[in-house]
């Protein structure tokens, strides 16, 4: 499967699935473009993020292929990789 990974300042994420990479990018422009703006997206582990965008941040995506892992939804309502997910 795809994965694509959001470094920020120097912090990566890694995308969960069907996250749409055109819109994300957009919303980074958009935020980047004013004083500062929240935005918000799914990683993996189907956890929300939200990560204050400034002009001076700094925004590196990548994409790479690994192994497929099925629990990798983007479905926030259900998270998984706690402590008890092994």
């Amino acid at each position: 499967m795809v994965r694509t990974t959001v470094a920020i300042n120097g912090t990566g994420y890694f995308l969960a699935q069907g996250q749409d990479i055109e819109d994300l990018q957009s919303r980074i422009e958009a935020a980047a473009a004013s004083s500062g703006r929240f935005v918000s997206f799914t990683v993996v582990g189907n956890r929300a993020v939200s990560v204050l965008i400034t002009p001076r941040s700094q925004v590196v995506i990548s994409v790479e292929t690994v192994q497929f892992d099925p629990r990798d939804t983007g479905d926030d309502e259900e998270p998984f990789g706690g402590l008890f997910d092994f």
